[in-house]
């Protein structure tokens, strides 16, 4: 393995570990995970994550491309300095939020509206209710489906998607998806089986407070690569 990808994948696998532990998809797993079979919500979860590193990192790699590598470079370096200050500022500032409380109302609403729904069209019996389903659903469990489509659009335009399409453009592609992964099938483990009791234990303070400062560990590395280059 080249000294590019072992770079990508050490900073990717740091900043994915950092960005998620916390974040509102890892409280949405560890509910949803309270409420529904583990290896579905897990499944669901994952696959997202893993569409969404892919995809950012395509994004990333595409980037010099299409723009300038030097250019590229300065935008990466001014992504990695806001993103780090932006984290600091949440942690000094804003303290504990209560983003926890927050999910865990929107998947109540949720999952009142789907019971709500399901008592309205219960006169159907099972299979003609499985034939009414779309041919997607026909295939895949809704747990499944539920928990993909929360994670995939709550982490869409996310500080971390952002933050990996910068890395990717800095560093290596490859590595920067392999440590992203890797990464965040720690996190969703971790969310999943260790449920709501560890959820409500991660200090968000110490979580903003470390991601900030390896957002402007990278923000300086990118700008003295930018200068030297």
């Amino acid at each position: 393995m080249s000294l590019s990808v072992v770079q990508g994948f050490s900073k990717s696998l740091a900043m994915t570990v950092l960005s998620e532990i916390g974040d509102k998809t890892f409280f949405a797993a560890a509910i949803l995970a309270m409420r529904h079979p583990r290896r579905y919500v897990l499944a669901g979860c994952l696959s997202a994550l893993i569409v969404m590193t892919i995809l950012s990192a395509a994004v990333g790699w595409a980037a010099p491309n299409l723009i300038s590598r030097t250019l590229t470079k300065h935008i990466a370096t001014v992504l990695f300095l806001g993103f780090g200050l932006w984290s600091l500022w949440d942690a000094f500032h804003e303290g504990e939020s209560e983003e926890l409380a927050e999910v865990e109302a929107e998947l109540d609403a949720d999952l009142k509206a789907s019971s709500e729904t399901n008592r309205a069209n219960g006169k159907g019996d099972d299979d003609a209710k499985k034939k009414n389903r779309p041919l997607f659903s026909q295939f895949f469990s809704p747990i499944f489906l539920k928990a993909f489509s929360i994670t995939f659009f709550g982490e869409w335009g996310d500080k971390s998607q952002i933050a990996t399409i910068g890395l990717a453009a800095a560093e290596n592609p490859l590595g920067v998806v392999l440590g992203g992964i890797i990464g965040q099938a720690l996190c969703q483990t971790a969310a999943v089986f260790g449920g709501k009791s560890l959820a409500t234990q991660i200090s968000e303070k110490f979580i903003a407070l470390s991601g900030g400062v390896l957002f402007i560990v990278f923000g300086i590395q990118s700008f003295f690569a930018t200068v030297e280059s």
